[in-house]
């Protein structure tokens, strides 16, 4: 996609894109339709299909080999249409964990003109790998149900253990998330009526272009919904993607751990993404330059284009766009921290969007020559906020290679209604702020530091007989209008969604539980507040219906004991039972599918269960600080011996071990360089059990005196296990902490759990 600077009619410069090259619809490249001889054919593993097919319909059964360098199936050869016509193929249990699902279903193998119908794809890492082909057709797949790793953030705070980290794919690194489909050097095609939902990713596109994602739906799941890594030319339009997201909880943290409903890294350059959902997303888009553009300041992901979307709710941006040169046209970001966070963005046009109730609407720092004009600005707290910092992450070769000076914004022509702020600036030159309409704004500009500026032709809280001349809208100019992509036909629009509609939910629809982001098709009991809380009250939530209690184990009380969906009810555990109990309802109404994607027709009953267990242990802590602050401890880790000889900074009581942070735990300890041991005893009844510990940065763990875990190089947030039965057991944990964020939980869950979490780096970036 080209980008022109020229000068509009009004004197002002503006971008345009040149569209003709991605406006041609790959449909048209499509292979030859099979012809009515084409054989009928049973699934069976290590399957290898050479010519078009059609799939005998039933379900199969087919566990996958766990390396992605193999499959059940494998597509080799050109001009192959299969049509699966509803066919399923499992590759674990429906009523499995999804953690387990391992495997490729289907890969396809280079090749020119391969279609892939009517699959219906579960309990694999990948439904569909594709590499090296061109003109690859996925039409009408539900690629549901596959893996997802179980998730450690709880109600009351995040984990890091949680957090993504999508940017390095040099060496093929994005393949330990799996995904519905993903797609390697993929040229050409079209991607079509296709589901991925519950899942931890939908679509992933590397180095693959040209491509038409049309009509798809990648909603709720706990990773990414579409994907792109050095993929250009692509067209992304009509598109529900919603609610892929983790580390939120309402009341508690928005973090949103870098999962997004679309995500565009390291070069993905002249992509259309135009007339889709993308709301409720840990970010809307979460759009990066990439680490060569880091390291050497050169490239980005470039001239891609934004029309017509909405990227409304997200825990954290519902745009985010840093270090590239793009453009947004017509877009609603509504109910965000941040509706647009745009960090050195250069030469970009955020022009005619529709921003409300955000924190801060565009927030941009050392940015450069950008142009934000014709935009609606209703209720954010700050509508605009552009800055300059002193000092710049010292790590990065950007700023090294560039000019990133806080320089020349053009805000021009917005409308600004009932914001506190309208505009704030620090250390930024060429500010001109002109002819735009500031209604019931508390402080038109603030400004600090260095930063020049000019305010012309600013209309300024008009009095009541000037109304009539106040625009309720602005209509975009026509050379930002004739960007617009054509509607595809019977294409979804995100504007025409009626009100009722899951995309405009408020942010707090949002629920996560272990295994991400919840759907609303099933019951489910949710906390209202503090899953801590005795009593504690909890929410039914689900489609409408009728509910009773049919089965209660540790419970003295509970109030109401049947009613409707959306009920609130009260649960006081027995006093011998507050870390141990169980709560099972039963409801009864609209149809349900299940969180592992099992159907129930209208009026079946829906079994639906609460519990808690966190057996009661009174941990004696005591805090220590190092002496020896200078001491590097991730060269040289701390020596257990220490906390028999240190005399501790505070010593108390706590009924459970889990903290976290940047800041200190009490405030009497150092924010760096603690260290704590605390010591408690448990009694389990008769069974398995695993003690389950998150640190970082070093943890210790004796369990009768028995080292079991013993992870005491520094580390960030990771995961150790060890078993434990019924019984009576003295627990003695060592930890310490050396720099930066640090985490500690010790808990016991029943059963032998080893879920390793999310894989790969864990930080908050």
């Amino acid at each position: 996609m080209r980008r022109l600077l020229g000068r509009c009619p009004n004197g002002a410069r503006c971008v345009s894109i040149v569209l003709s090259a991605l406006l041609s619809t790959s449909a048209a490249a499509q292979s030859p339709r099979p012809n009515s001889t084409i054989p009928t054919i049973e699934l069976r593993q290590g399957l290898v299909i050479t010519q078009s097919v059609r799939v005998a319909p039933r379900i199969y059964q087919l566990p996958a080999p766990s390396s992605h360098d193999s499959a059940v199936i494998r597509i080799r050869g050109d001009s192959i249409t299969i049509d699966f016509a509803g066919a399923t193929m499992e590759g674990t249990a429906v009523d499995s964990n999804p953690d387990i699902a391992a495997g490729v279903a289907i890969r396809v193998e280079g090749g020119t003109n391969i279609r892939i119908l009517n699959a219906h794809i579960r309990g694999y890492n990948f439904g569909i790998l594709a590499l090296g082909t061109h003109n690859l057709s996925l039409i009408d797949n539900d690629l549901s149900y596959n893996w997802k790793p179980r998730l450690y953030s709880v109600v009351e705070h995040e984990s890091l253990i949680d957090w993504l980290s999508f940017h390095h794919n040099e060496k093929d690194e994005w393949l330990r998330y799996g995904a519905g489909a993903y797609l390697s050097d993929v040229e050409g095609g079209e991607i079509r009526g296709n589901t991925v939902t519950q899942g931890m990713n939908g679509l992933m596109l590397v180095r693959s272009s040209g491509l038409s994602i049309w009509n798809n739906n990648f909603s709720f799941n706990s990773g990414v919904g579409i994907g792109l890594y050095r993929s250009g030319g692509n067209r992304i339009l009509h598109n529900r993607v919603d609610y892929d997201v983790r580390g939120y909880s309402e009341g508690f943290y928005r973090r949103g751990q870098d999962a997004a409903d679309l995500l565009i890294y390291e070069q993905s350059s002249k992509n259309i993404v135009a007339y889709n959902s993308m709301t409720h997303g840990g970010d809307g888009v979460f759009l990066w330059a990439g680490q060569s553009t880091m390291d050497t300041g050169a490239g980005g992901a470039n001239d891609n284009l934004f029309y017509g979307n909405d990227f409304s709710f997200a825990p954290a941006n519902g745009i985010e766009a840093t270090f590239s040169r793009n453009t947004f046209i017509d877009n609603r970001v509504e109910g965000c921290e941040y509706g647009m966070w745009g960090g050195y963005s250069f030469n970009s046009g955020i022009v005619g969007n529709h921003f409300v109730r955000n924190r801060t609407a565009i927030a941009i720092e050392h940015g450069q020559d950008n142009l934000i004009a014709w935009n609606t600005f209703s209720s954010d707290s700050t509508a605009i906020r552009v800055w300059g910092d002193a000092i710049e992450p010292s790590g990065w070769g950007y700023p090294k290679h560039r000019d990133t000076r806080s320089r020349d914004y053009r805000i021009e022509t917005n409308l600004f209604t009932r914001n506190r702020v309208g505009v704030r600036a620090a250390s930024t030159m060429g500010l001109s702020i002109a002819n735009n309409w500031f209604l019931a704004v508390d402080s038109l500009l603030v400004v600090r530091d260095s930063t020049k500026y000019e305010l012309v032709r600013n209309t300024v809280s008009p009095p009541a007989r000037a109304s009539s001349r106040i625009p309720k809208t602005l209509r975009i100019p026509p050379e930002f209008a004739g960007l617009a992509p054509p509607s595809l036909k019977n294409g979804f629009v995100p504007s025409r969604e009626p009100a009722t509609s899951m995309a405009r939910w408020p942010r707090s629809a949002i629920i996560v539980d272990e295994w991400g982001p919840y759907d609303w098709r099933s019951p489910k009991l949710w906390p209202v507040d503090s899953s801590r809380g005795s009593p504690l009250r909890l929410r039914i939530l689900g489609p409408a219906g009728r509910w009773r209690v049919v089965g209660q184990r540790g419970i003295a009380a509970l109030t109401p004991t049947s009613g409707r969906v959306r009920d609130t009810i009260l649960v006081t555990p027995r006093s011998g039972s507050v870390g141990d109990w169980d709560l099972t309802l039963e409801s009864i109404g609209a149809a349900t599918i299940s969180p592992r994607g099992e159907r129930r027709t209208a009026g079946t009953p829906y079994r639906f269960s609460y519990s808690r267990f966190e057996p009661l242990i009174d941990w004696s802590v005591r805090f220590y600080k190092w002496s020896d602050s200078t001491r590097n401890l991730r060269k040289e880790p701390a020596s257990p011996a220490a906390f028999s000889t240190a005399t501790p900074i505070l010593s108390l009581n706590a009924p459970r071990l889990d903290f976290e942070g940047y800041r200190a735990p009490r405030a009497e300890v150092p924010r760096e360089f603690f260290a704590l041991e605390a010591t408690g005893s448990v009694d389990l009844a008769p069974g398995e059990y695993t003690l389950r510990t998150i640190s970082d940065d070093a943890i210790r763990v004796w369990v009768d005196s028995v080292l079991v875990i013993d992870n005491w190089s520094p580390h960030e947030s990771a995961l150790d296990f060890a078993e434990l039965r019924g019984g009576h057991h003295g627990i003695r944990v060592q930890y310490y902490q050396a720099d930066g964020w640090y985490e500690l939980r010790v808990e016991i869950v029943r059963g032998r759990d080893r879920s390793p979490g999310s894989p790969g780096a864990h930080g908050a970036e």
